[in-house]
């Protein structure tokens, strides 16, 4: 495929070096009991929550004697691989180039994959390609898998091996083009050691997805054709079965298919989550009749999230999900039995198994608290010792706790409960305080009470800090995210507003001193409180907010399955225009920032350019009721260090102008 062929060029690998991280661990240590509080009052910096993460998802090896994990080198993000062992090259940098990081995962003790992207020309508009890069462990190779026949998006992998050889089941498409059949992922198995390939699943009209068992057999796929809104759903019981349609669903009926999150031994049985009870839990699924069997795990008020598998990978390990804080239940007896002890141990703080061994004897262990980043540390059961293997930021030492967090609840207008995040300033008393009321973005999503760089520093300069998770927000099942259709800068932006009174009834918050900052649906809601709500807040803030609901969706026209996506956003906001920023420039009264990452693949940068001219137009003042900032390297995530600070440094001098501390 011409239009592709060379993108990815530019990754490398750098062996040596610290690459800016603590080294891991040659000894051992005692598991670390809960360390006292620092009694001297530390001289942060805005540099200091500006700075990346030193240490994120590190991965463990099978073996358990080799890491994984996204590390900060100089201000950007890179993928390090470590061996825990002493060694002249233990520590090594993958440079990426221009592409981005997605993910990374583990094969075997010698090899691992990455998912990388890049956006490149395609036929005169910007298209997002995905692969997948093989990357040895010392260093010696890689390979870009499916280099010669990828088209978009060739980074699916549904299997892989747990035998120890190094082969993968890769999921991908040969075509751009809709009219050909490669158009539609073909499954290939590959060896990623050699980037040889053989072909085991032919591509089959409007089928994105497959799905593997443990063994490698692809036993299910999902196709969705856009133009009749309807689904199926391919299965075989072995690769010697033909794949056969065993359901259909249509979306204009609100139907959906049931799909399994992991394959038993038993051909007939596997285990899925569903939401009929009103949230989602597992359950057992029979897939001779796709009648749902036995209730597994259920956390009540709360839908679950992922899964882990156990070392089989045909058992639950685990099932995630979050309350008022990220919560895990472990199936496994030797983790469920490990957390335990980890509990006792770390006090009030939270310890989370971030990643084990084949053999689950050594783990990555996460401690820290929604006021403390935290710390990874190497644990090796055998001997019962937990080793610091690195900090998540190197501004924040692991004894300091900053402003407390907690989960409060509140009634909307209608009586709805919600639920918010509060974060106090530390040492302040809890009243009359200025007010960042901060709505999260998706907007199906939410906040929990997690640490949190952003919140940190708002709360250090003196804010209290409430993150609502409106009406629509994701976790609460379906019920509460139903109640946002229809709701966009509506009933949605009544929640933020009966935050805000919630807080000044509880004397918390001072009425007059309230500021609504957020980003990507959260810096819709911003530019929204600033038109709609001027009288409630002094100021608002926008980071990669949406300001035009049309424009957002003719820009997800250029998507497959955009017709879909069209009916999604009618869902959520059947008059566009009435509810848009954009059009009602002439009415925002509350001074506000807009800033927007020119890179941003999320939300066009077009969305806060644009609104910022029609602010002028409207005969607002650049400076004084508004300020637009384009960050040139900016994306939707703050993948960059320097981005971060920009920001905060921006938002803070913003803030000070308008709702001082």
């Amino acid at each position: 495929m011409k239009q592709v062929a060379g993108l990815f060029a530019g990754v490398l690998i750098l062996a040596g070096g610290a690459a800016g991280a603590q080294t891991p661990p040659s000894a051992s240590a005692p598991v670390a009991a809960p360390a006292a509080p620092s009694t001297v009052a530390p001289q942060w910096t805005v540099q200091d929550f500006a700075a990346l993460p030193l240490m994120a998802s590190p991965a463990l090896s099978p073996d358990g004697l080799h890491i994984a994990a996204r590390v900060a080198v100089k201000g950007e993000q890179r993928l390090v691989i470590a061996d825990i062992a002493e060694g002249p090259n233990r520590v090594r940098q993958i440079a990426l180039g221009d592409n981005d990081l997605n993910w990374w995962q583990w094969v075997n003790d010698d090899w691992l994959l990455a998912g990388i992207g890049a956006e490149t020309n395609v036929q005169g508009a910007p298209w997002y390609l995905s692969r997948v890069v093989s990357l040895k462990r010392d260093g010696s190779k890689l390979n870009l898998l499916a280099k010669q026949v990828a088209a978009q998006h060739a980074d699916d992998v549904i299997w892989i091996a747990r035998d120890g050889t190094p082969r993968i089941l890769l999921s991908y498409q040969s075509s751009i083009y809709v009219n050909e059949p490669g158009f539609w992922p073909k499954v290939d198995e590959v060896d990623i050691s050699t980037g040889r390939m053989r072909n085991v699943v032919d591509s089959r009209d409007h089928v994105r997805s497959w799905y593997a068992d443990a063994a490698g057999t692809v036993r299910m796929g999902v196709g969705y054709n856009d133009s009749t809104r309807t689904a199926k759903l391919l299965y075989r019981p072995d690769a010697r079965t033909s794949f056969r349609v065993i359901d259909r669903a249509d979306r204009r009926r609100d139907e959906s298919l049931v799909t399994p999150l992991l394959f038993t031994p038993d051909p007939t049985k596997a285990i899925a989550s569903d939401n009929h009870a009103g949230t989602d839990a597992l359950y057992e699924l029979n897939l001779g009749t796709l009648e749902l069997g036995k209730k597994l795990f259920e956390a009540p008020g709360f839908d679950i999230g992922w899964v882990e598998k156990d070392a089989s990978g045909t058992a639950l390990g685990g099932v995630h999900y979050t309350a008022d804080a990220p919560m895990v239940h472990w199936f496994d007896t030797n983790l469920a039995n490990i957390q335990a002890d980890l509990d006792k141990a770390v006090g009030d703080r939270h310890a989370r198994i971030m990643s084990t061994s084949r053999d689950g004897q050594r783990l990555i262990v996460h401690v820290g608290t929604a006021d403390q980043p935290g710390v990874y540390y190497y644990y090796d059961t055998a001997n019962g010792t937990m080793s610091p293997l690195s900090r998540v930021s190197e501004r924040f030492p692991g004894t300091v706790r900053l402003a407390p967090v907690k989960t409060i609840r509140y009634k909307a207008r209608d009586g709805l409960e919600i639920a918010a995040v509060l974060t106090l300033p530390k040492n302040r008393d809890a009243k009359n305080l200025p007010l960042i009321l901060l709505p999260h973005g998706g907007p199906f999503a939410r906040d929990s009470e997690a640490w949190d760089w952003w919140v940190q520093f708002l709360a250090w300069r003196g804010y209290a800090v409430l993150q609502p998770n409106y009406r629509g927000s994701s976790g609460y099942g379906t019920a509460f995210a139903e109640k946002g259709e229809g709701q966009w800068g509506l009933a949605m932006q009544d929640d933020l507003n009966d935050a805000v009174d919630w807080a000044v009834k509880q004397g918390i918050a001072d009425a007059k001193r309230v500021c609504m900052v957020g980003a990507s649906y959260g810096g819709y809601a911003a530019m929204r409180a600033a038109q709609r709500d001027g009288a409630k807040y002094r100021c608002a803030v926008s980071y990669a907010g949406v300001s035009d609901l049309a424009a957002m969706m003719r820009y997800d026209s250029r998507f497959l399955n955009h017709g879909t996506r069209k009916d999604w956003l009618k869902e959520q906001a059947p008059d566009f225009a009435a509810v848009s920023p954009i059009n009602f420039a002439a009415q925002f009264s509350s001074p506000i920032l807009l800033m927007h990452g020119k890179k941003d693949r999320r939300v066009q940068v077009g969305q806060s350019r644009e609104m910022a001219e029609k602010l002028k137009a409207a005969g607002k003042v650049d400076g004084r009721d508004y300020i637009y900032v384009e960050q040139p390297l900016g994306d939707h995530h703050f993948s960059r260090e320097a981005d971060r600070l920009d920001f905060l440094q921006r938002l803070d001098d913003f803030l000070k102008a308008h709702n001082p501390a």
